[in-house]
């Protein structure tokens, strides 16, 4: 695949169309809102963290176990992965470009979609299994 060589001019013009307008902008819109999100369960986590200092393991387990716990810390994670992901892209649009960009961007997407699904299957173990 080819690679569009673009000048710094070009960028700096208002009226050129560079990149994907909706795109971005959803982007943009969907790492706010999963900033403002981490924002407020980072009291819950807060929560959490203070509750099982301290505590052995069966009490820990207990306490995640609990769907009122277990369930939103689940969510939690989900969107912290989501951020991630996010942040991550805005890294890589930076630095890469071709081939090394999407070996990186399905690389950063693995990464993040196992991290959530070996998290909220964990969590999801400890609420309905114990």
């Amino acid at each position: 695949m080819r690679e569009q060589i673009v000048s710094k001019a070009t960028i700096a013009n208002p009226k050129s169309k560079y990149g994907d307008a909706n795109a971005s902008t959803r982007h943009f819109i969907l790492q706010r809102l999963s900033g403002v999100s981490n924002i407020v369960f980072l009291g819950f986590l807060i929560f959490i963290v203070v509750r099982l200092a301290g505590q052995d393991r069966a009490e820990m387990v207990e306490v995640i176990g609990n769907a009122w716990i277990g369930l939103p810390f689940a969510v939690l994670l989900v969107i912290v992965t989501l951020h991630m992901h996010n942040g991550m892209r805005d890294i890589l649009e930076d630095y890469f470009a071709g081939r090394t960009y999407s070996l990186y961007m399905m690389l950063n997407t693995m990464w993040t979609l196992a991290i959530a699904v070996i998290g909220v299957f964990s969590i999801l173990k400890l609420v309905f299994w114990g």
